[in-house]
Order: C-alpha cells, then sequence, then structure tokens
C-alpha cells in the first residue's frame, strides 16, 4: 500500500482556528479550576471529619473514665472475658458506637475489649501519655486497624492514677463521610464547569467575530504584512482611535509631518498644533482629496472611519505637483503671450511691408526701431531694478502675460532688489503666487493694473504688491491664508487654495510675515516682510522716487 501523501495526512494538536483553540483553552482552563477547588475543598474537609471523630473518641473516653463503678472494679476485680470491667466497657460502646473501649491498669495491661483474646494482654500502642496523666487525641493503628482515637487517664475516688481508658472511631466511617461527600460536592463542580464551559463558548464567539475566524497563525502573518505595508508605502498613514488620540503613525508620515512616535496617545492638536491638518486628522474638517500645508510640504489628506468609531487618515505629498502646477501655469500663460506676440508680430511685419511697398524707407526704418527698442527697454529696466536674474525673468515673463490679458503690470520704480538673496527660489514663489492672485483679481475689470514694489532694507527684503480689483473684506484678511481656501474654481490640472498659504508659510520660515491691506485708491495690498533674507549687512541705495510708468510706458 502506498504511504498517505502529505497533503492528506490528519494533522494531530490544536486546532488553527482561533474560535476552537479559544474554546478548547476555556475548557481546559475551568475543569483546571473545577478540579482544583474541588481537592482544595476535600482536604480541609478530610481534616474536619477527622478532628471530629477525634474530638467524639475523646467524649466517650472521657465518659467512661467518669464511671465510678469501673474505677472500683479496676481495684478490686480481675481482668477476665466476663468481668464487670468488660461488661460495663460494652455497654458503654454499644451505646456510643464507638469501634472499642479498652479500658487498662497502669501496667498498660486490658481489662476490656471488642476481641476477647486481648483482655489481660498489654496494649499494643504507646498508653504512656495517657498513664502519665494527659488526655490524647489521634489517628492511629492498632489490633483493630486504623482508627480515631481518645485517651484519658483513669483515676480512683481520692484521685490516684489507677490507669487510662482508650476509644476508637472506626477510620473507615470517616473516610465513608468524605466518600459521601464526594457527589455532592462533584455535581457542584459540574455545575460550575458547565458555566464555565458556556462562558467559555460565548467568549470564543465573541473571539470568533472579533478575528472573523481566522487562525492565530494567520492574524500573526497579517500583523506583520501589516507592518511591512504600512512602513513601505510611499503615503503616510495615521491612525486614531475612539477618542481621537494617535495611535500609529508609518514612517511616510513622520516624515510628511515632521514628528515621532513620542507623540502616539496624544490628540491632533497637542501633537501637530493648531491648524488645518489637525483640523482634518480630527475630521472637524470633512472632505475627500483636502489640501493642507504642513512646513514646506503641500499635502492631500483623506480621513476614513473605521469600525471601532476611530479614523485612519492618509496623506500624500503634493508638493512637487503644485510646483509643476504652477509650472505649467506659467507655461501656458507664456505660450498664449508667445501666441499673441506671433499675432502682433505678424501684424508688424505686414505693417512694414507695407512702408517698405511705398517705398516709405525713412518710416520703416523708424518703426523697427521702436519695436525693438520696447522689448529691449523693458527687460533693461527690470534688470536694473531687479538684479537677482530669477526674480528679473519671473516679472519680464509675468508682464508679458499680463499685457495679454489687458493688465498693466508695473513695477514701482522704489524696486532696488541686489543679487544678494539667501533663498531666492523661495522669494520667486512669493512673489509668482502674489501676481498671478493679483492678475487673477483685476482680470475684466476696467483699467485693470497691478504693481510689484521690491527693495532691501539692509538685510530684510520687503515685497508688496497691490491691484486697483475689488479688494478683500476686512473680515477675511485672515481666511484667505488658510489652506483650501478659494474664492475661485480651481483649475483642471489642481487645486486652488494653497498659494497664500505658501506665501504665509516660507515667510513665517523665514522669520517674517505677510498680510493683507487696503491699497491706496483702492484694491488689495499684499505685504511680505522677509528678514535676514539678504546676505551682507550693507542696504543697497533707494532710487530717487519718481512716477510709477508701466512697462509700456517705460520703455518710450
Amino acid at each position: 500500500m502506498s504511504p498517505t501523501p502529505p497533503a492528506r495526512r490528519m494533522r494531530l494538536g490544536l486546532p488553527r482556528r482561533a474560535f476552537s483553540q479559544v474554546l478548547l483553552m476555556q475548557v481546559a482552563i475551568a475543569a483546571g479550576v473545577a478540579v482544583l477547588v474541588t481537592g482544595l475543598f476535600l482536604q480541609p474537609l478530610s481534616r474536619q471529619l477527622d478532628h471530629e471523630a477525634m474530638q467524639r473518641a475523646l467524649a466517650i473516653a472521657q465518659t467512661t473514665a467518669e464511671e465510678p463503678q469501673i474505677a472500683r472494679d479496676l481495684e478490686s476485680t480481675a481482668p477476665t472475658v466476663d468481668g464487670p470491667v468488660q461488661r460495663a466497657a460494652e455497654r458503654i460502646r454499644k451505646a456510643t458506637r464507638a469501634e472499642y473501649i479498652v479500658v487498662l491498669d497502669w501496667r498498660g495491661v486490658r481489662w476490656s475489649h471488642t476481641d476477647l483474646r486481648q483482655i489481660g494482654r498489654t496494649v499494643s500502642t504507646d498508653p504512656s501519655e495517657a498513664l502519665a496523666g494527659r488526655e490524647v487525641m489521634e489517628i492511629d493503628s492498632g489490633t483493630l486497624g486504623r482508627s480515631a482515637r481518645g485517651k484519658v487517664p483513669l483515676r480512683a475516688s481520692d484521685g490516684s492514677l489507677i490507669g487510662a481508658v482508650s476509644v476508637g472511631i472506626a477510620y473507615d466511617g470517616v473516610r465513608a463521610r468524605l466518600l459521601s461527600a464526594i457527589p455532592g460536592l462533584l455535581a457542584y463542580a459540574g455545575g460550575a464547569l458547565a458555566v464555565g464551559a458556556l462562558a467559555a463558548w460565548l467568549i470564543a464567539r465573541r473571539v470568533q467575530r472579533q478575528t472573523r475566524d481566522l487562525a492565530f497563525s494567520d492574524i500573526s502573518g497579517l500583523l506583520s504584512e501589516r507592518e511591512a505595508m504600512l512602513h513601505g508605502i510611499r503615503e503616510g498613514v495615521v491612525a486614531l482611535d475612539r477618542g481621537g488620540r494617535i495611535r500609529l503613525l508609518n514612517d511616510e508620515a513622520h516624515r510628511l509631518l515632521g514628528i515621532d512616535d513620542s507623540v502616539v496617545g496624544t490628540p491632533p492638536d497637542e501633537a501637530l498644533g493648531a491648524g488645518r491638518t489637525a483640523d482634518i486628522l480630527a475630521g472637524r474638517v470633512t472632505g475627500t482629496d483636502l489640501l493642507t500645508v504642513r512646513g514646506q510640504r503641500v499635502l492631500v489628506a483623506n480621513r476614513m472611519p473605521t469600525d471601532d468609531g476611530g479614523a485612519v487618515a492618509t496623506l500624500r505629498d503634493r508638493t512637487e505637483l503644485e510646483q509643476l502646477g504652477r509650472e505649467l501655469d506659467s507655461t501656458r500663460g507664456l505660450i498664449d503671450a508667445l501666441r499673441a506676440q506671433d499675432h502682433e508680430h505678424a501684424n508688424r511685419m505686414h505693417t512694414l511691408l507695407g512702408l517698405l511697398e511705398l517705398e516709405m524707407f525713412d518710416d520703416a526704418v523708424e518703426f523697427v526701431g521702436e519695436v525693438v527698442g520696447d522689448h529691449r527697454a523693458t527687460a533693461e529696466q527690470v534688470t536694473e531694478k531687479i538684479q537677482d536674474p530669477l526674480l528679473a525673468a519671473l516679472l519680464v515673463g509675468k508682464a508679458t502675460v499680463a499685457a495679454e490679458r489687458g493688465v498693466a503690470l508695473w513695477v514701482s520704480d522704489r524696486t532696488r532688489l541686489p543679487d544678494r538673496l539667501v533663498d531666492p527660489r523661495g522669494l520667486v514663489t512669493i512673489v509668482g503666487n502674489l501676481v498671478d492672485n493679483a492678475l487673477d483679481a483685476v482680470a475684466a475689470t476696467p483699467h485693470a493694473r497691478v504693481e510689484v514694489e521690491l527693495r532691501a532694507e539692509g538685510r530684510t527684503a520687503v515685497l508688496r504688491v497691490r491691484d486697483t480689483g475689488p479688494g478683500i473684506p476686512t473680515a477675511q484678511h485672515e481666511l484667505i491664508f488658510t489652506e483650501g481656501w478659494s474664492t475661485k474654481d480651481p483649475p483642471a490640472h489642481r487645486k486652488r487654495g494653497i498659494g497664500l498659504s505658501l506665501v504665509r508659510r516660507l515667510a513665517e520660515r523665514q522669520g517674517g510675515s505677510a498680510t493683507v491691506g487696503d491699497a491706496p485708491g483702492g484694491g488689495a495690498e499684499f505685504t511680505v516682510v522677509l528678514p535676514e533674507a539678504l546676505t551682507g549687512a550693507e542696504p543697497e541705495p533707494v532710487l530717487a522716487a519718481r512716477a510709477d510708468l508701466p512697462f509700456e510706458e517705460e520703455s518710450r
């Protein structure tokens, strides 16, 4: 016969399911407790029954020794099987149902016994304590077997010690009483075991529901897989209990939020500080793909409640994506501006062709000089005021976009910024966001204008962006810097509500500030102050103030 395949062999040992294992362990524990309690109860019961038997034997011996006739007969007669001592002892034994009553003299010779052959012989156990005048209780073995004994001294009428009385209670009777108590005790133990088994079954059913009838090995494997998954994915995961306290953070959540395991067990407000991120984790702000800013990072958060009353929040880093989106916006704006310039260039070429065909050569030369001078003057004037190449390039591009949108973008003549910036990319982000918001604010308004002022005051950089739009209500001056807040519809490729929040975060990171107020003549004025934004301590000279001119007018 071929051996049984390994897959079909019976597996011995504990069952695999958690329900079966818990039930088996609980029943085993209940059975063990029942057996232990039964044993602990029987042991004192046995001692109690032994003590009661010895007390009874001692009482019978005391009663026998108090009979004055037995003492007189012991002194005046001989130890015979039909003597008065034997008859008196047998009468008392039968009345008390003792196993035996032995009366002995001071030499230890028996004068009475249930076995008549033992009368006149010396006792088999040591009578010295009783013959010394002391009462004795004990469990001992003699000629009649094991018994509970009571021994008392026997005295004459004058008080002299003439012998002793020994009474025995059959130990089998004590054992019988003990055994008779066991069935009732086992009944109680069985009832307790049944109750314990029922409780074990209920607990096992609860465990079965909570573990979904998985084996403990499966649960252990799931926990290991969960740990590997949580710490391996590139999304931050934050788990909260039903009390709203943080109970789990994976590695990515540590990195994105900038916190460590010391915050476990604390609410989000305490761990992160007041803000939109804490509000999202706590569930005070609801929705899907919620934008929030943590430090320099733009995060997308989602929060899902769990069955136990807690919640799990996931965090995705959208910083690079937001930067790409803003670059895409700028690129699209530049493309639109180039398209407009191409159209304008074609018109100029047609004009130049007409002048040439009309042989108006002097006018053609003057026209070409004016067109070339426009563009050269605009770039030169920006770079003269703003010596940092990144910021200068940004404003030249924004001026082109503004012209296409019918907005006059002005650079204040008070602008003067040397090429000594500590973080030029951060300032580019701030200026770009504020200019974009200003262009959106003045869109489709008459005489739309945006003015940019950038100047250095020692090592501090001060930026002001003014527009001629509808302005911002005073009640919303702080609200507009909140992540996710916006009055405009989002573009298709990204969400709004983070530009101004990033501006404030970048400013505060450098120890500065970002505020908004009302511009002179209407509109909004954003002011950003960046201490220690420039290297070196020497302030740059400020140009003499003169009337601000738009790029188009300054080039003429």
